[in-house]
């Protein structure tokens, strides 16, 4: 009997989830580290059971109909799956996997961190010495930022996430945290003192507003220059959700004009960012490459759980953390 086919669209995903597959199926790997063009995957899918892809690949329904009857299952190794359509999924019965929850942790302490650094004026501190901007021993006003203490948090998408985010900003005393959420109340969240409000009253309210919401038609630039201009002139914006929710022009006009007063964010359209862009000119903005779950032991989870799934999709059974299809 023949073994299952299994694309693989990266070289580098840990080598442990690709002796996993090894193991049971005939895997294919794209041979180079960077993302996979739709050509390519094209010309790779035919004949294939199972696919283990990247947010970065567009696998759009040219790419599922490409593969032909025998696709079973497509795991992706990330916690977002709006790169692949689960229209064309649905139509097709073929099952799609994503891995959730493992990332949580290490995405809520970048996104704390991110806090704290845009709150305390931290990249240009950092730097200040290297630019020769240190001229005198020590100046009272020089750098000062704004800290979590007795602020007011803001978090737009209470799921697992935002719930680790709450957690790890309690300790440094807070004044309260305020959420909005489309699914409320979230009891877990309320337990620990979070208070629902509409997203305008939190826009007005918080200090910090940390977008962790998923990219959807309701929530696609949902943070435009009507949520920047009812924010605080002080408050500090942070997005580590989805490039999509954010209209990067009205954040730059934004921090420019000093609408806010600063801000920091891990995803960005497109990525990576040019680095002439500018959002990149902005002294009062942190960009990083999307790197919030860049840790080694969840990479190493992540890459695990979409083999497993790939497995068990080729297999017919349940798979371990299914995406919800469209209804």
């Amino acid at each position: 009997m023949s073994k299952p086919k299994v694309l693989i669209t990266r070289p580098d995903v840990p080598e442990a989830s690709i002796k996993k597959l090894q193991n049971e199926c005939d895997i294919e790997i794209y041979e180079k580290p960077n993302p996979i063009s739709k050509e390519e995957l094209l010309k790779r899918m035919p004949g294939k059971t199972g696919l283990y892809c990247l947010l970065t690949d567009p696998i759009d329904r040219d790419v599922i109909e490409a593969a032909g009857p025998s696709l079973k299952v497509i795991a992706t190794m990330s916690v977002g799956y709006d790169h692949i359509d689960l229209n064309a999924c649905k139509e097709k019965n073929i099952k799609v996997s994503n891995t959730p929850d493992v990332s949580s942790d290490s995405v809520a302490e970048w996104t704390v961190t991110l806090m704290l650094c845009a709150g305390r004026n931290f990249l240009e501190a950092a730097t200040s010495i290297k630019k020769g901007k240190w001229v005198h021993q020590w100046s009272p006003l020089w750098l000062c930022g704004e800290g979590l203490a007795g602020a007011t948090i803001g978090i737009v998408g209470m799921g697992r996430i935002g719930q680790s985010v709450m957690k790890r900003v309690l300790p440094f005393q807070v004044k309260e945290v305020l959420y909005f959420d489309i699914f409320h109340p979230i009891k877990p969240a309320e337990e620990l003192g979070a208070k629902f409000v509409e997203f305008e009253d939190l826009l007005k309210q918080c200090d910090f507003i940390v977008s962790m919401c998923n990219l959807s038609e309701e929530t696609k630039n949902l943070f435009n220059k009507k949520a920047f201009s009812s924010m605080k002139p002080n408050a500090v914006f942070i997005n580590t959700s989805r490039g999509g929710v954010v209209n990067q022009k009205d954040l730059y006009d934004a921090l420019k004009n000093k609408v806010i007063r600063a801000a920091a964010i891990d995803v960005t359209i497109p990525e990576p960012l040019p680095k002439d862009h500018e959002l990149l000119t902005l002294p009062n903005l942190i960009v990083t490459p999307h790197v919030a779950s860049a840790e080694t032991n969840v990479r190493h989870k992540m890459g695990d759980l979409a083999a497993e799934n790939v497995l068990l999709g080729v297999k017919g059974q349940e798979l371990k953390t299914p995406v919800p299809m469209p209804k």
